[in-house]
């Protein structure tokens, strides 16, 4: 078996769990949903999030993509979490 090289992590993604830098202490709200929704869109990492009068979001990521439902702010800040965690995660592997 080989020995790792200083500063090398070996490729163990499916077995560490990525976890959260800052815990939440409260649910997010419908205002900081609406914030990531329109950074989201702003960036065009998103085609169109729209917050729908029963407090659910219609989400469409290209313009020919299908209409994904929401189920509230936590949905709506999970996704922007994953968005975000995608990018990182490409941008590591390219560097």
């Amino acid at each position: 078996m080989a020995r790792p090289r200083p500063g090398h992590r070996p490729a163990l993604s499916w077995r560490i769990a990525i976890s959260a830098r800052y815990r939440r202490t409260h649910a997010p709200s419908t205002a900081e949903a609406g914030a990531w929704a329109q950074v989201l869109v702003h960036h065009q990492l998103l085609h169109a999030a729209v917050l729908a009068p029963n407090g659910q979001w219609l989400v469409q990521h290209r313009v020919e993509a299908p209409v994904h439902v929401l189920d509230g702010p936590t949905a709506m800040v999970g996704l922007a979490a994953e968005i975000q965690l995608r990018i990182r995660t490409t941008r590591n592997r390219t560097r």
